[in-house]
């Protein structure tokens, strides 16, 4: 069965809530999405915000603090907001990318590190940080093991190798500046081809779930997994999986029964959090990035700017500012979107007035810089 692009955008849009915000708690919201990318910590929020029917942050702020939902280093070897149950076969299939990435790194070597240097500390790492423990205390621990001062960057291979969860520390986002580190309470197994392995096939599986249909370099892409891991694991998984052909006889793997909606079903405006998972799941970014507009929204040092997503494809870009947001489209809109973008942006100002009206300010000199666009208007907030 051939599939088309337009049909690939919807399902995508389907299974990322995107279509519809669905009436959903905060924990299970963020497993039909697989992950939220969370390295900016606002972003959990307008992503969470996006999809959720009512959505209050204090639900994210509880489920962060009782560590139902846990921020830690996973695909992509960058900070993604998972489900607790979900964490540990999460991060044994990543674990041959961190491992190799972190332990490997040419900066951990020249330190004077090596991958059993940092297995040997991290049982006393771990059992220190069974309650939260602050950035600096688990440095100074780390050094106190080794027995002399180490450099920050082994620090922080360290920590990002580590099954460690950020412990929240306080509003306005639950993460602030100042870290802190609790170790995971369901402990993945390290170094382990086999729960590698096993660990793999779950996440593929649950990414279908959530992202597809999809090929294996979009599998690859989403979780920066060598390929042929990812080709090992679809095989473990192909005789339950179905199999789609993309316009361009791409293969394309599925879980069977998933959402496959009709591809002229509406798509509502959205306001996009910075990093949100549909702009960065695909090697095939035009699923729902035009090619043309890529370079606007994903910048040269990775920064991946608040979009505007119009008729399920980026159009444009965000910001909030005093009174409102703006939004710098990349194409003409109709009368019908911007009165359909009104609400959405009134309810946003009012996700952030109480906790940072301007969440993403310091990202403004992408402004500065220049943001091609055909029009731009300021939305007013609440």
């Amino acid at each position: 069965m051939v599939i088309t692009a337009r049909a690939l955008n919807r399902s995508t849009l389907a299974r990322q809530l995107l279509l519809d915000r669905e009436p959903v708690g905060v924990g299970d919201a963020v497993r039909r999405v697989v992950a939220i990318q969370a390295q900016q910590p606002g972003s959990p929020y307008v992503a969470l915000w996006n999809r959720v029917a009512g959505f209050d942050p204090e639900a994210l702020d509880a489920a962060v603090g009782g560590y139902e939902l846990v921020r830690s280093t996973l695909m992509r070897l960058t900070l993604h907001l998972v489900h607790a149950e979900d964490y540990r076969a999460f991060r044994e299939g990543m674990e041959p990318t961190v491992r190799g990435s972190r332990l490997h790194d040419p900066r951990f070597k020249a330190a004077g590190f090596t991958a059993a240097d940092a297995d040997a500390l991290l049982p006393d790492l771990l059992a220190y940080a069974a309650e939260a423990r602050t950035g600096a205390e688990m440095r100074a621990r780390l050094e106190e093991g080794r027995g002399e001062p180490v450099e920050a960057v082994v620090w922080r291979m360290v920590r990002q190798y580590a099954p460690l969860w950020h412990a929240p520390t306080g509003l306005p986002w639950s993460f602030g500046t100042a870290q802190s580190f609790v170790t995971a309470t369901h402990r993945p197994a390290l170094a382990d081809p086999e729960a590698s392995a096993a660990g793999l096939a779950v996440l593929i599986r649950r990414y279908l779930e959530g992202f597809g249909p999809a090929s294996v370099a979009d599998m690859a892409q989403f979780t920066m997994a060598p390929k042929g891991l990812v080709r090992e694991a679809v095989r473990t998984l192909e005789g339950a999986l179905a199999r789609f052909e993309g316009e361009d006889g791409t293969v394309l793997y599925d879980v069977p029964g998933a959402p496959l909606p009709d591809e002229d079903v509406p798509a509502p405006p959205r306001l996009m959090a910075m990093w949100d998972s549909v702009l960065l799941a695909y090697a095939d970014r035009s699923r729902v990035i035009p090619p043309a507009y890529r370079k606007h929204v994903i910048r040269v040092n990775g920064d991946c700017l608040p979009t505007l997503l119009v008729d399920g494809h980026v159009a444009g870009v965000w910001r909030p500012v005093p009174h409102g947001i703006e939004v710098s489209a990349f194409q003409p809109l109709s009368p019908a979107v911007w009165s359909a973008l009104a609400p959405e942006a009134a309810s946003l100002t009012g996700l952030l007035a109480p906790r940072d009206p301007h969440v993403y300010r310091r990202y403004d000199h992408w402004w500065t810089k220049g943001v091609p666009t055909t029009e731009t208007r300021v939305l007013p907030g609440e």
